[in-house]
């Protein structure tokens, strides 16, 4: 009985380790509680599970990576249940299944290099953070780096680095102190600060037997800082008289068009639609009247519904082509070109055979309007998986079917990399989660963009701390570029962001509003933007190899036993 006892207590005392882990994750990013997250959490979030990995064999390691995953995931990115239960499901799910294979990784780690098998799961962790944004399933909510967005010293690290070298920053500390606490030894009955004495002790004697990679640690961390404090200059929106620098409006509706969409009748639908137009419109004329210097107007993705090039062409639709109509005649007034994001369907046969939807193919897209004219389209090239995108329609029919029945609306891919010119300056657009990829914004800079702008549709998720989940990404690829960056967005967070990755002026979330930003033109090229991800494929391959590598060692080391 004595025995029972014992092994139902240490399986509640490492539950509570991977709860406690799983809460560290999430508050070290934005959350309900705490506005911006606490980014110093992120930095100690893994000790729980590493020491939980280090004290169980494989079978066990399965078991709660399997429940670190749900759990953490189900705590960050809570708000994906107000879109659709099913997605958060499947996203929480995706993540249990990622950890199961991570702790099955650390603890071989652990059998396979008995010393420093510490350093050896760092690098298996950010090689997996690396990995997990490839692909359909890539998913960059959750990076480690990410939640060090407000530190803006530690994060200039990224134009050489991109986040990855953030996350080895932030992540080492974990892994060093959990191999020191591996052999920590308490009395039954010891007082806390007993337990702290005791920790300290440990810290410091694995100190002195691995005191090296600590140094090298330390070294890093303090030049990282040092690096960051040269670089960060003053990107002042305050001034007046700055050249060269560009003066965009950016209009923050408050609408979210999936609500108009799904109205009850056609009626309502057509209503909602215009009511957007009209307050459009409205936001627009304001933040012209208020900085008649503007030299571009940004509308959010898909902010204005009807299809534009559709609805002209074909007319399908009247009341739709109505409201076309009206848009076009009231940009054909302006001086000032409008970037505005909207469905740009076209007939095309070739991807759409089916002849009773007239070939109709859509692509999320962002379009350029000087005079009332179409000058230039960007369609999305990185689409939302399950959401907007699903590639397996002959292999999973089964899952297709569920989301075409869960009234999804899929996209076509686009194919080019576009750049945008008017007078003065070029731009690109990543729509919505593009923001969130380091690969796309440096493909636009190395195509010419002096400036990033996102349009972007968070207003689904009704959470301030998906929002602001979503600007700490964008905030890296300002950084990661030198570039700056302007965000679009139906609800918030609607700002500017500097080449250093400080936000410099931020509408209010959940409002109808504007915002006029005057953003420097800075063209300095990065370490980033000229290699990209290295550091990322340079730890993948680094996990891999070493995990290999140790496979062949054990076995032989087995053999001879044996």
């Amino acid at each position: 009985m004595k025995e029972k006892n014992s092994w139902i207590k240490t399986i509640l005392v490492q539950l509570i380790f991977i709860i406690a882990a799983s809460v560290f994750f999430a508050i070290s990013f934005p959350n309900p509680l705490i506005e911006n997250g606490i980014p110093i959490f992120a930095w100690f979030a893994y000790i729980p599970i590493l020491l939980v990995i280090q004290k169980n064999s494989l079978l066990p390691c399965v078991g709660w990576g399997a429940i670190y995953g749900y759990i953490s995931y189900s705590l960050s990115n809570f708000w994906l249940m107000t879109f659709d239960p099913l997605s958060g499901i499947v996203v929480y799910s995706i993540y249990l299944v990622y950890m199961t294979v991570v702790f099955l990784l650390m603890k071989l780690a652990q059998n396979f290099y008995p010393k420093r098998y510490y350093l050896v799961q760092w690098i298996i962790w950010l090689g997996y953070e690396y990995l997990r944004i490839q692909g359909f399933l890539g998913y960059p909510y959750g990076i480690t780096g990410y939640s060090q967005w407000r530190v803006i010293p530690l994060i200039q690290i990224a134009g050489i680095t991109g986040v990855w070298g953030v996350c080895a920053l932030v992540t080492f500390p974990s892994f060093w102190l959990a191999r020191a606490l591996k052999d920590l030894y308490v009395e039954k009955n010891a007082s806390l600060k007993q337990r702290a004495v005791a920790a300290g002790n440990a810290i410091a004697d694995f100190f002195q037997k691995d005191k090296l990679p600590a140094i090298l640690f330390a070294v890093s961390l303090a030049a990282t800082f040092v690096f960051g404090f040269i670089n960060i200059r003053d990107y002042s929106l305050n001034y007046k008289n700055v050249s060269p620098a560009a003066k965009i409006a950016l209009i923050q509706h408050n609408s979210d068009p999936w609500d108009a969409a799904n109205a009850k009748t056609t009626w309502q639908v057509h209503e909602a639609f215009k009511r957007d137009l009209s307050v459009l419109k409205n936001l627009s004329d304001k933040a012209i009247a208020e900085e008649p210097q503007t030299q571009l107007v940004v509308w959010p993705e898909t902010a204005f519904v009807p299809r534009i090039y559709w609805h002209t062409t074909y007319r399908d639709d009247q009341d739709s082509w109505t409201l076309v109509r009206e848009l076009l005649e009231y940009l054909s007034e302006q001086s000032i070109p409008f970037l505005i994001g909207n469905d740009d369907a076209r007939m095309e046969p070739a991807k759409n055979p089916d002849a009773r939807e007239r070939h109709r193919v859509d692509y999320n897209a962002a379009l350029l309007f000087e005079k009332g004219e179409i000058t230039e389209i960007y369609r999305k090239l990185h689409l939302v998986p399950f959401t907007e995108h699903f590639p397996y329609e002959k292999l999973l029919p089964f899952a297709y079917n569920m989301l075409i029945n869960s009234d999804t609306h899929f996209w076509e891919k686009g194919e080019n990399v576009t750049v945008f010119s008017i007078k003065d300056f070029s731009f690109s657009s990543p729509i919505c989660f593009e923001d969130s990829f380091g690969y796309l914004s440096r493909n636009f800079v190395r195509n010419g963009a002096d400036i990033l702008i996102n349009m972007t549709n968070d207003a689904w998720a009704k959470s301030l701390s998906s929002q602001n989940q979503h600007l700490a990404m964008a905030v890296f690829r300002s950084v990661e570029n030198y570039r700056p960056m302007v965000r679009s967005t139906i609800s918030g967070q609607t700002c500017a962001i500097d080449p250093t990755g400080r936000v410099t002026a931020i509408a209010p979330p959940f409002a109808e509003t504007w915002l006029n930003v005057t953003v420097p033109i800075a063209k300095k090229n990065t370490i980033y933007t000229l290699l990209g991800d290295y550091l990322g494929i340079a730890f993948l391959f680094g996990a891999i190899i070493l995990l290999l590598s140790g496979a062949v060692w054990y076995t032989i080391g087995k053999c001879k036993r044996g």
